[in-house]
Protein backbone atom coordinates (compact mmCIF):
# COMPACT_ATOMS: atom_id res chain seq x y z
CA UNK A 1 0.00 0.00 0.00
CA UNK A 2 1.78 3.45 -1.13
CA UNK A 3 0.60 6.88 -0.10
CA UNK A 4 1.11 10.24 -1.65
CA UNK A 5 0.21 13.59 -0.24
CA UNK A 6 0.56 16.39 -2.49
CA UNK A 7 -0.73 20.14 -1.29
CA UNK A 8 -2.68 22.84 -3.38
CA UNK A 9 -2.40 26.32 -2.19
CA UNK A 10 -5.17 29.08 -2.44
CA UNK A 11 -5.74 32.59 -2.10
CA UNK A 12 -9.74 33.67 -1.03
CA UNK A 13 -10.84 36.74 -1.59
CA UNK A 14 -12.80 37.72 1.44
CA UNK A 15 -16.03 39.85 0.94
CA UNK A 16 -18.50 36.78 -0.23
CA UNK A 17 -17.90 33.03 0.11
CA UNK A 18 -14.78 32.31 -2.34
CA UNK A 19 -15.47 29.12 -4.33
CA UNK A 20 -12.76 27.28 -6.71
CA UNK A 21 -13.10 24.39 -8.19
CA UNK A 22 -10.02 22.14 -7.36
CA UNK A 23 -11.00 19.45 -9.92
CA UNK A 24 -7.88 19.80 -12.28
CA UNK A 25 -5.30 20.17 -9.15
CA UNK A 26 -7.06 16.50 -7.66
CA UNK A 27 -6.44 14.92 -10.78
CA UNK A 28 -3.30 16.21 -11.19
CA UNK A 29 -2.28 14.63 -7.54
CA UNK A 30 -3.57 10.99 -8.41
CA UNK A 31 -1.28 11.20 -11.82
CA UNK A 32 1.32 12.40 -9.88
CA UNK A 33 1.18 9.67 -7.10
CA UNK A 34 1.49 7.03 -9.76
CA UNK A 35 -1.51 4.62 -7.62
CA UNK A 36 -3.99 2.98 -9.79
CA UNK A 37 -6.94 1.92 -7.79
CA UNK A 38 -7.46 3.21 -3.91
CA UNK A 39 -9.39 6.43 -2.40
CA UNK A 40 -8.20 9.93 -2.82
CA UNK A 41 -8.85 12.25 0.14
CA UNK A 42 -9.05 16.14 0.07
CA UNK A 43 -9.05 18.20 3.46
CA UNK A 44 -8.84 21.85 4.33
CA UNK A 45 -7.13 22.49 7.87
CA UNK A 46 -9.22 25.58 7.97
CA UNK A 47 -12.13 26.28 10.28
CA UNK A 48 -13.69 28.25 7.88
CA UNK A 49 -13.30 26.41 4.94
CA UNK A 50 -15.11 23.11 3.50
CA UNK A 51 -14.27 20.60 0.62
CA UNK A 52 -17.25 19.15 -1.00
CA UNK A 53 -18.01 16.92 -4.24
CA UNK A 54 -20.91 18.40 -6.76
CA UNK A 55 -21.90 18.62 -9.88
CA UNK A 56 -19.98 21.04 -12.36
CA UNK A 57 -22.31 23.91 -13.68
CA UNK A 58 -22.17 25.84 -16.70
CA UNK A 59 -24.33 28.87 -15.69
CA UNK A 60 -22.60 31.45 -13.55
CA UNK A 61 -23.57 35.03 -11.96
CA UNK A 62 -21.11 38.21 -13.14
CA UNK A 63 -18.12 37.30 -10.56
CA UNK A 64 -18.12 33.45 -12.20
CA UNK A 65 -19.75 31.87 -9.04
CA UNK A 66 -21.58 28.90 -10.27
CA UNK A 67 -25.79 28.78 -9.97
CA UNK A 68 -25.50 25.61 -7.26
CA UNK A 69 -23.00 27.18 -5.21
CA UNK A 70 -24.92 30.83 -5.19
CA UNK A 71 -27.75 27.92 -4.32
CA UNK A 72 -25.72 26.48 -1.53
CA UNK A 73 -24.32 29.64 0.01
CA UNK A 74 -28.49 30.81 -0.40
CA UNK A 75 -29.62 27.58 1.41
CA UNK A 76 -27.04 27.87 3.84
CA UNK A 77 -27.71 31.77 4.57
CA UNK A 78 -31.06 30.52 5.46
CA UNK A 79 -30.13 28.28 8.20
CA UNK A 80 -26.98 30.35 9.11
CA UNK A 81 -27.37 34.24 8.39
CA UNK A 82 -24.29 36.25 8.13
CA UNK A 83 -22.81 37.31 11.47
CA UNK A 84 -22.65 41.67 11.30
CA UNK A 85 -23.40 42.08 14.98
CA UNK A 86 -20.42 42.08 17.92
CA UNK A 87 -21.88 39.65 20.54
CA UNK A 88 -23.48 39.62 22.80
CA UNK A 89 -26.15 41.33 20.64
CA UNK A 90 -28.36 38.78 20.25
CA UNK A 91 -27.48 36.73 16.75
CA UNK A 92 -24.37 34.91 17.85
CA UNK A 93 -22.61 34.23 20.72
CA UNK A 94 -19.19 33.74 19.27
CA UNK A 95 -16.28 35.43 18.94
CA UNK A 96 -16.79 36.23 22.69
CA UNK A 97 -14.71 38.74 25.08
CA UNK A 98 -11.90 36.15 26.02
CA UNK A 99 -11.56 35.19 22.36
CA UNK A 100 -10.68 38.99 20.89
CA UNK A 101 -8.38 39.29 24.16
CA UNK A 102 -6.54 36.13 22.95
CA UNK A 103 -6.56 37.92 19.24
CA UNK A 104 -5.70 40.67 20.46
CA UNK A 105 -2.48 39.52 22.19
CA UNK A 106 -0.89 37.72 19.07
CA UNK A 107 2.14 39.28 17.25
CA UNK A 108 0.27 39.89 14.02
CA UNK A 109 -3.10 41.12 16.16
CA UNK A 110 -3.67 43.76 13.34
CA UNK A 111 -3.69 41.22 10.45
CA UNK A 112 -6.93 40.11 12.46
CA UNK A 113 -8.15 43.43 14.22
CA UNK A 114 -7.16 46.35 11.66
CA UNK A 115 -7.46 49.43 14.30
CA UNK A 116 -8.40 47.42 16.98
CA UNK A 117 -11.95 46.79 15.32
CA UNK A 118 -13.76 43.61 16.75
CA UNK A 119 -16.14 43.46 13.53
CA UNK A 120 -13.21 42.03 11.92
CA UNK A 121 -13.74 39.37 13.61
CA UNK A 122 -17.30 38.19 13.19
CA UNK A 123 -17.15 35.13 10.95
CA UNK A 124 -19.51 32.97 13.40
CA UNK A 125 -21.54 32.02 10.47
CA UNK A 126 -18.72 30.62 8.07
CA UNK A 127 -17.65 28.53 11.23
CA UNK A 128 -20.60 26.97 11.70
CA UNK A 129 -21.13 26.52 7.45
CA UNK A 130 -17.85 24.40 7.25
CA UNK A 131 -18.75 22.72 10.25
CA UNK A 132 -22.33 21.60 8.39
CA UNK A 133 -20.41 20.75 5.16
CA UNK A 134 -17.42 19.21 6.63
CA UNK A 135 -13.45 19.34 5.76
CA UNK A 136 -13.01 16.72 3.53
CA UNK A 137 -13.79 14.36 0.58
CA UNK A 138 -13.18 11.16 0.13
CA UNK A 139 -13.16 9.38 -3.42
CA UNK A 140 -12.48 6.16 -5.31
CA UNK A 141 -9.16 6.41 -7.62
CA UNK A 142 -9.61 3.88 -10.54
CA UNK A 143 -7.17 2.92 -13.47
CA UNK A 144 -5.23 6.01 -12.19
CA UNK A 145 -8.08 8.22 -12.10
CA UNK A 146 -10.44 10.31 -10.29
CA UNK A 147 -13.42 7.80 -9.96
CA UNK A 148 -16.27 10.15 -10.96
CA UNK A 149 -18.64 10.49 -13.63
CA UNK A 150 -18.16 13.65 -16.10
CA UNK A 151 -19.89 16.02 -14.20
CA UNK A 152 -18.64 15.56 -10.88
CA UNK A 153 -16.33 17.90 -9.70
CA UNK A 154 -14.71 18.70 -6.50
CA UNK A 155 -14.80 22.35 -4.50
CA UNK A 156 -13.01 24.28 -2.15
CA UNK A 157 -14.86 26.59 -0.58
CA UNK A 158 -13.99 29.96 2.26
CA UNK A 159 -17.27 30.85 3.62
CA UNK A 160 -15.18 33.94 5.69
CA UNK A 161 -16.14 36.98 4.50
CA UNK A 162 -14.10 39.31 5.93
CA UNK A 163 -12.37 42.04 4.01
CA UNK A 164 -8.98 40.52 3.31
CA UNK A 165 -7.38 38.01 0.86
CA UNK A 166 -5.83 35.00 3.04
CA UNK A 167 -3.51 32.07 1.68
CA UNK A 168 -5.56 28.75 1.84
CA UNK A 169 -4.33 25.35 1.44
CA UNK A 170 -5.79 21.76 0.25
CA UNK A 171 -4.09 18.52 1.40
CA UNK A 172 -4.53 15.87 -1.36
CA UNK A 173 -3.85 12.03 0.18
CA UNK A 174 -3.97 9.37 -2.22
CA UNK A 175 -4.07 5.80 -0.84
CA UNK A 176 -3.91 2.73 -2.62
CA UNK A 177 -1.52 0.41 -4.67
Amino acid sequence: MAIYKEQIDLVSHGTTPTFVNITPQVKQAIANSGIKSGIVTIISPHTTCSVYFEEYVHDTIEDGTEFLQLDLNNALSKIMPDQTEIPPEGQYMYPGPRHYEDVASWPNAEEYLPGGDKRALLNCDAHMKATLLGNSATLEVEDGKLAVGSTGYVYFVDFDRTDRQRPRKVRVVVIGE
